[in-house]
Order: C-alpha cells, then sequence, then structure tokens
C-alpha cells in the first residue's frame, strides 16, 4: 500500500503546529489503513478519545505509542518513521509560555500556539484593544479589571505573557494581522485617560507596520455588527485547519468545522464592510487622541 509523504513544515512552526500536523498525518494513515480508531486505541493500550486528541493535536504523542502505530498502519519506510519520530520530539518541546503554567488558563494554553503558527490573524473586538495590540499599562489595568495598582503577582504575570505574545508582530516572519474594532474601544476609559491616549497613540504606531491593518465600526453601524469577539486564525501548512477562537469567562472554544468557519469568515466581511476604511480609520484615532 503506497503511503503519503510526510508534510513539509515550516522551520519556524512551534510545537502545537508540529503536534497538529502530526496528528493530521496519523489520522490519514490510520484512515488508509482501514483501521478505526478503536481498534488503534487497543494496540497502544488507551482509550479511543485518546487517539482522538492524539489525531486534533490536543495532546503530546509518546514516542513509543507513534512508531507502535504506523507499524499497525504498515508504515515501514525509514524516512517516513524518522520524520514521525522527530515530529513527536520537536512537538513535545515546551512553547516558552509554559514557564507560566501557573498563570495561563489550560484552554488559553494552546491559542498562544496557535498563535504563533498563524501567518494571518483577523480578530474582532467591541470591548478592548485586542491583546496583541495592548500596552503594557492598557493590558494591566484591563486584567487588573480597572485597579491596577492593586494588581497581584497572578496580574503581573499575565501582562508578561501578553507582552511576549506581541513579540511574534516584529518577529523575522510575522503574521498577517488585521483587526476590527468598534468605536466604543476609543472611549472605554480602561486604566484612566492618560493610559488609553498611551493605547490609541501606541495603535497609531502599530498601524504604519505593512503586516497590521486596523478598521473602526463607528457607533452608526455598531448595532447591526456582532455581538461576541472573535478571532479567525490561518496556516501556511496546509494539514492545519483554519480555525475560529471564541473566548468566554471560563473557558474558549475552537471552531474547525467549514460551516462554522465560513459563519465567522461572512460575519467578519460584514464587519469590514460596516467599518470605515484603514485611512478614515487612522483619522477617527487621530481624532480621538486629540480628544483626550
Amino acid at each position: 500500500m503506497a503511503q503519503a509523504d510526510p508534510p513539509d513544515v515550516e522551520q519556524g512552526a512551534g510545537p502545537t503546529a508540529r503536534r497538529m500536523i502530526l496528528g493530521t498525518q496519523l489520522r490519514k494513515l490510520r484512515e488508509a489503513a482501514g483501521i478505526t480508531r478503536a481498534q488503534a486505541a487497543w494496540e497502544i493500550r488507551a482509550s479511543e478519545s485518546k487517539i482522538s486528541r492524539m489525531e486534533l493535536g490536543r495532546v503530546g504523542c509518546k514516542e513509543r505509542d507513534v512508531v507502535d502505530l504506523l507499524t499497525m498502519y504498515g508504515v515501514h519506510e525509514k524516512a517516513e518513521r524518522d520524520w514521525a519520530v522527530e515530529m513527536v520530539k520537536q512537538a513535545n518541546r515546551p512553547g516558552w509560555w509554559r514557564s507560566f503554567n501557573d498563570t495561563l488558563p489550560s484552554w488559553f494554553d494552546n491559542y498562544i500556539g496557535l498563535e504563533e503558527a498563524a501567518t494571518r490573524i483577523r480578530t474582532y473586538e467591541l470591548m478592548f484593544v485586542p491583546g496583541l495590540l495592548q500596552t503594557e499599562s492598557y493590558a494591566r489595568a484591563v486584567i487588573s479589571r480597572g485597579n491596577p495598582d492593586e494588581a497581584d503577582r497572578d496580574a503581573e504575570d499575565r501582562v508578561a505573557i501578553r507582552m511576549r505574545r506581541q513579540k511574534l508582530l516584529s518577529g523575522p516572519k510575522p503574521p498577517r494581522l488585521w483587526a476590527v474594532l468598534d468605536e466604543a474601544v476609543l472611549h472605554r476609559p480602561v486604566g484612566g485617560a492618560a493610559v488609553l491616549k498611551e493605547q490609541l497613540e501606541f495603535l497609531l504606531e502599530l498601524i504604519k507596520m505593512p503586516t497590521i491593518s486596523l478598521q473602526i465600526v463607528p457607533f452608526a453601524h455598531s448595532g447591526l455588527a456582532v455581538e461576541s469577539a472573535f478571532s479567525l486564525l490561518q496556516f501556511a501548512e496546509p494539514e492545519l485547519p483554519n480555525i475560529a477562537y471564541l473566548e468566554h469567562l471560563n473557558g474558549a472554544n475552537y471552531l474547525e468545522k467549514p460551516d462554522e468557519l465560513e459563519l465567522y469568515s461572512r460575519a467578519f466581511d460584514r464587519l469590514t464592510v460596516d467599518a470605515e476604511t484603514p485611512d478614515r480609520s487612522r483619522q477617527m484615532l487621530i481624532k480621538r487622541i486629540a480628544e483626550i
């Protein structure tokens, strides 16, 4: 039986992306061999749900388990087996954010890894400036719920994580970031007038970067807009599905089904039509800064 060649992987792809790519390849090999998840689970002394999580890239893989599965799937070529073993090793290397595990919610851990692997990020916010575009003072005010002077160690760690995430915007291969904000974000005095003004000035500088676009939905249209924030992530690797990310109070949803992605992609498209153009949005920023 002919096997598919291992996919090429971007050199900069992080552990989360590699885990997902390996999982996708394992699923393809299992299906090509006509083996069920239950049969695969029995082979490695695991549950069917674990096989599902492995194939979705939700959990790491043990080298022994991957080797046993490849044998079961009839994969004997040394090059393909070596590729899979190397992917296991690289996928299991901890990302920089793992040092903040005591602070970072488990449901957000995957998002940071996906964010680092994304080549295009589209995000809509109606309450705050997106985390990737926040100043340190603004982030501290948001995280401390408006009481930055009372920020504890956990809050400071979360601020540090947010600031570290921003490094990808100025890295060697930054993603294309397209942010759409409700006009209310420009008026919500997070942390006070001085903090808000500094934040808006920072936005004005960021949008000079060729990889960052910003549009603002004016009050006249905000009643017709989407009622909750969301982000859409796209990846260079064809093995990785596009993802819609929705965060709520005690967790997050990662949507991958085509109909779900289509719904949010259309919603984002509608928002960009309702929003002012990037140039007009820049003028709105300048005007608002002068008012503060």
